[in-house]
């Protein structure tokens, strides 16, 4: 889950532009690996050793059931981070699998996995390539993960579809798009659209020499929808968390002032098909 603690678009170096898959990629895993110590540092108490928390608003899956049944079901969580969800699933009689590009993110953990004794699997690999055969997984789910971070999110859906069983589900978070109208502000200055809604062109930091930092990328909610479904997924539901009473901690863009206004989270439930050959 992303922490969204970025300058606003009129910042020295922050900009909106067309990247190459490459260079997301690129930018992508050596801001997570650089940024690891300081995203734990501030969100790890937040989202727990061994607990998985759909999204800023404190959404957990323990209440949510979104994933359905979990015990004996093999379940890829997809841009895991720390892997507190997956370690929470291997509690729950799960059999998880862990997986991020970011070698620093894997690294805490491995030092989460030692501290809370629960141990699963970690894989270091892309969104777009998974190294994992046709019809694996029972589940496939992920937090904030990969998929606002990799250039053609239409393809890393369908690597998931590839990997889910016939009759899997695949559940996955993200900013809810329209957030992209708004600064990234907390305060009174998040309140006042900004931006197009239909500008589809990701958030980029960059350095001096335009070599970009950190990249995140937009879609409307129905590029999302057709994202799913063009992957050939059933999209099952659509659920924007509303910020629950007595929540008061900011993370990032997400406040109690916001969050009562508007939605700061879309998750997407999907089911690929029980008729989908092998």
């Amino acid at each position: 889950m992303n922490d969204d603690t970025r300058p606003d678009d009129d910042a020295p170096g922050v900009l909106r532009r067309r990247v190459s898959d490459r260079e997301s990629r690129w930018a992508n895993r050596r801001w997570w690996d650089a940024d690891a110590d300081n995203y734990q540092a501030e969100h790890g108490r937040f989202l727990g050793e061994v607990d998985f928390v759909w999204c800023p608003e404190g959404l957990r899956e323990a209440d949510a059931h979104l994933l359905g049944e979990l015990r004996d079901r093999r379940v890829l969580e997809l841009g895991c981070g720390a892997a507190s969800a997956a370690r929470w699933l291997a509690t729950q009689g799960a059999r998880p699998v862990g997986l991020d590009l970011s070698a620093g993110m894997l690294r805490h953990a491995a030092l989460a996995a030692t501290t809370s004794g629960v141990r699963v699997p970690l894989v270091q690999s892309d969104a777009l390539a998974l190294p994992f055969g046709k019809n694996v997984f029972d589940i496939v789910c992920t937090a904030f993960g990969a998929i606002p971070f990799v250039a053609d999110s239409a393809a890393a859906l369908r690597e998931v579809f590839r990997v889910l069983r016939p009759g899997g589900r695949w559940v996955f978070s993200v900013t809810h798009p329209m957030r992209w109208i708004f600064l990234d502000d907390p305060g009174e200055g998040g309140l006042t659209a900004t931006h197009s809604y239909f500008d589809r062109r990701p958030y980029v930091e960059q350095d001096a020499a335009g070599v970009p930092s950190y990249v995140e990328q937009h879609r409307t909610l129905g590029d999302r929808v057709r994202e799913i479904v063009g992957a050939g997924f059933v999209l099952r539901d659509v659920l924007e968390p509303e910020w629950p009473a007595g929540h008061e901690q900011i993370w990032g863009q997400w406040s109690p002032l916001r969050g009562r206004i508007f939605p700061g989270t879309a998750i997407f439930v999907c089911d690929k098909p029980d008729s989908v050959s092998a």
